[in-house]
């Protein structure tokens, strides 16, 4: 209580207003509180109470008890008014971008991953997947009592936020779903808003969705380190396997990340290695206080070191060309939108298999690359493609694209603008097989029908000549000449010929059937098809030699056997089969190949030691060689290919390798053998089931004129007319198809206006005598075309005498039953 003197109003010198005069001083005074402040006397019927004194001094800045607790009420309804408030104004919102961003996983067969080609790596997995070891692991180091508490920790979430508001620095103390809201919906920034959306998203969504979701977000976005989000990416990044893969100790290391995920690498930082082990020991402590892991386990395990980081290559090495590969075989097979593709996440299962890639690389190196020089100016122009399929499934098992996708982009594996020189030739005769064609003087067209192989003889249509003259290589005439040595030797003037006794679009159609492309350019209906202007692609060669490999079965190649997001599969093209050519057809077709590998132009393949067919080629130019090939379980092309590296033209490989000339018996048959060899290593020898019809012996004309001549008199029919013209396959016959296209050569080069008649002393002094029934004979030349171009040209020719492909065998060859 005041002990101050009372307060008067008024003018002590004036009456008050009842006209009472002011006491004497030495009166007594009545209590100050029985009177009005004007000094009017209090009524004797009102109880008397003391007047509370003002506050002074200091004590007015104190607030009063009154006033602390309307305060603190005032504060208790705004706490909970915007408690209220912002529940019901602060919705979960969709995630954003960088915690949905994953990278598009490939992996071989057996689940290797290939690579990933994504920005960010992540790899999305259910919650299942995650070992029970692991999702403890988690527990311990940041949330152990996360399945029976709250969805926030009021007291660690004020502290942070307390911190964060006086610039005290970041502040841990969140539990796993706060941590989940923060990493998927919101963002890293420490600010008091954040704070707060956090936590009215983590009530929310504790409700909405149960603990296990939450934790299986939490595993998929939370940063582990060397550019890995999610526990998938992290598993790969420090111990190269699944996470169903590792182990307790490797779990709780990778938990013990989430605390320091860079401080924590001991390999990029081994100076933080105690702090590392401490972390580690943290958590296995606690998988065994909770019971997650018993005492002896933890005793007796060692700390796991991680494998070193690797480096950024992404698509480096084949990687990219893998890639690049399969995602156009997905799109064009309507699998997937290319826009689609990108917004990643899928995992997709390749058909490759990673001892035959690796093989074919090692192939490639050892035969191509190793033999390039930086002192050769045609060596910086060598590019080299390969495919492998099995024939069995139409499975793509290797694919060689270049020698490094961020060095040379363009896929030499899929790319179609280089010819397939004398490669082609198989399907001329496998049309003739399949089609029951007949030769211009009715004679059926087997291994052993004899045709003229004259140089630049022109080829005879129907009316006459067509006035187109291939030459044959190094211009050699080879006079009368079976069909199987026209193939050992690949005489373009008598597959010219053929392909117009079959008839050109019946040649087209039955390549497409094979398994060529429809679109393929420059596959062409004239008499030069025969000789490989068209541009299909390593893969497109490969799968159509698959199909002859399979006895006439033709399969669609595939490189992909699963794709999924999420665990969840997306369908794919059903597997058909069906026949593209008849089985006698097929298999007269590679019992031909097979002379070319045991003593014709493909001598270097034998390499494999395996029973193997196959056929060499080369462009016009020697721009591009070739070597398609198969044994009974695996089909593969080899292409090397001139390009320019610094504008992209087409170049001759004269020079390249040291070699004057490229051919497909050399660099590309002996990759071929070193590839086949590996890749079929370990598994058993299988030979051929041939059921093969070589057709009757011809007799040599012995210089006679060219046995399939020109039209007897009186004779015309269109080619293949009325000869088993039915599709490909069957004899039955059917209405000539495309009978607007010309079969008239693309560009005649009018060098003879008839057939040519081989002169036997001529034909004797040439390099390649004509040969007796039934004795093979010397080898020809390389496959190649002349600069003249691909109806002057001469794609394939393989003259013979020309050591680059013959590969030192005995001239005669070894006899044929």
């Amino acid at each position: 209580m005041s002990h101050e003197p009372p307060q008067h109003s008024g003018d002590p010198g004036q009456q008050g207003s009842e006209g009472w005069a002011p006491r004497e001083p030495s009166a007594a005074a009545p209590a100050p509180d029985t009177q009005h402040t004007n000094g009017a006397k209090e009524p004797e019927e009102r109880t008397k109470r003391p007047k509370r004194p003002k506050r002074t001094g200091w004590r007015r800045a104190l607030p009063t008890w009154r006033m602390v607790l309307g305060g603190l009420l005032l504060l208790a309804v705004l706490l909970v008014g915007g408690f209220i408030a912002g529940y019901q104004l602060v919705d979960i919102p969709a995630a954003n971008a960088a915690a949905t961003a994953q990278s598009n996983v490939y992996t071989y067969e057996d689940g290797t991953v290939i690579a990933r080609d994504g920005e960010i790596d992540r790899e999305n997995i259910p919650l299942r997947r995650v070992p029970r070891t692991i999702q403890h692991a988690v527990l311990a180091a940041e949330d152990r009592d996360f399945y029976s508490e709250d969805a926030i920790d009021v007291k660690a979430t004020f502290r942070a936020g307390w911190n964060t508001l006086t610039g005290k620095g970041r502040q841990g103390g969140s539990t796993i779903t706060q941590q989940y809201v923060k990493n998927y919906y919101l963002g890293q920034e420490q600010t008091v808003v954040r704070k707060a959306k956090e936590l009215f998203i983590s009530i929310k969504l504790d409700r909405e969705q149960s603990k296990d979701e939450i934790l299986e977000g939490y595993l998929n976005t939370s940063y582990f380190g060397r550019n890995a989000y999610g526990i998938q990416a992290a598993s790969h990044a420090y111990y190269g396997k699944d996470v169903e893969d590792l182990d307790a100790g490797e779990g709780a290391y990778l938990a013990s990340l989430l605390n320091a995920p860079s401080s924590y690498d001991v390999v990029a930082h081994p100076e933080n290695k105690d702090a590392v082990l401490a972390r580690w020991h943290y958590v296995l402590d606690g998988m065994v206080e909770h019971h997650w892991l018993s005492a002896a386990d933890r005793d007796a395990m060692a700390f796991p070191v991680p494998g070193e980081a690797k480096p950024a290559t992404a698509l480096s090495g084949q990687r990219g060309y893998i890639v690049q590969a399969v995602e156009a075989y997905l799109v064009s097979n309507r699998i997937i939108t290319e826009a689609t593709l990108a917004t990643g996440g899928y995992r997709i299962t390749t058909t490759l298999r990673k001892k035959k890639q690796d093989a074919l690389v090692e192939a490639v190196k050892d035969n191509v690359l190793s033999k390039t020089s930086d002192d050769r100016e045609a060596d910086r122009n060598v590019r080299a493609g390969g495919a492998s399929i099995d024939p069995a499934t139409g499975e793509v098992v290797a694919l060689y694209g270049g020698v490094d996708y961020t060095k040379q982009y363009v896929n030499n594996a899929t790319r179609r603008d280089y010819q397939v020189g004398s490669t082609f030739k198989p399907f001329v005769l496998a049309a003739a097989l399949a089609h029951g064609s007949t030769t211009q003087k009715d004679r059926p067209i087997t291994p052993n029908t004899r045709y003229d192989g004259t140089n630049e003889r022109t080829v005879q249509g129907t009316t006459g000549s067509t006035d187109y003259s291939p030459a044959n290589e190094d211009d050699v005439d080879y006079g009368s000449i079976t069909v199987r040595e026209a193939t050992d030797k690949s005489v373009n003037a008598v597959y010219a010929q053929m392909a117009q006794d079959v008839g050109p679009a019946q040649v087209r159609d039955t390549a497409i059937a094979l398994g060529v492309p429809s679109g393929t350019p420059d596959l062409t209906a004239s008499p030069s098809i025969a000789l490989g202007p068209a541009t299909a692609s390593v893969l497109d060669m490969a799968s159509a030699y698959a199909t002859l490999a399979d006895h006439g079965r033709q399969r669609a190649h595939t490189l992909v056997s699963r794709i999924s997001k999420n665990a969840t599969d997306l369908d794919l093209p059903a597997r058909t089969t069906r026949r593209a050519i008849s089985r006698e057809a097929a298999d007269t077709t590679t019992s031909v190949l097979r002379s070319v590998v045991d003593g014709g132009t493909g001598t270097a393949a034998g390499g494999a030691g395996r029973p193997a067919a196959g056929k060499t080629g080369t462009a016009e130019e020697d721009k591009a060689a070739w070597f398609a090939g198969y044994t009974p379980d695996l089909a593969t092309v080899i292409a090397v290919m001139g390009q320019d590296p610094g504008t992209g033209v087409q170049k001759p490989l004269y020079g390249a390798l040291g070699l004057a000339r490229m051919n497909g018996g050399g660099a590309p048959a002996q990759t071929w053998a070193a590839y086949t060899r590996a890749a079929l290593e370990g598994s058993p020898v299988k030979d051929f089931q041939l059921e093969a019809d070589e057709g009757p012996e011809e007799p040599d004309p012995d210089g006679s004129p060219d046995p399939d001549g020109s039209p007897s008199p009186g004779h015309s029919r269109k080619p293949g007319d009325g000869r088993g013209t039915g599709k490909p396959g069957t004899r039955e016959p059917r209405e000539e198809r495309d009978s607007a296209r010309s079969h008239a050569p693309d560009a005649p080069s009018g060098a003879h206006g008839g057939p040519r008649t081989a002169d036997p002393a001529t034909a004797s002094a040439t390099p390649g005598p004509v040969a007796r029934p039934a004795v093979r004979h010397p080898l020809t030349g390389p496959d190649r075309q002349d600069p003249a171009g691909p109806d002057g040209d001469r794609p394939a020719g393989d003259g013979p005498g020309d050591p680059r492909e013959g590969g030192g065998q005995d001239p005669q060859g070894p006899t044929r039953p």
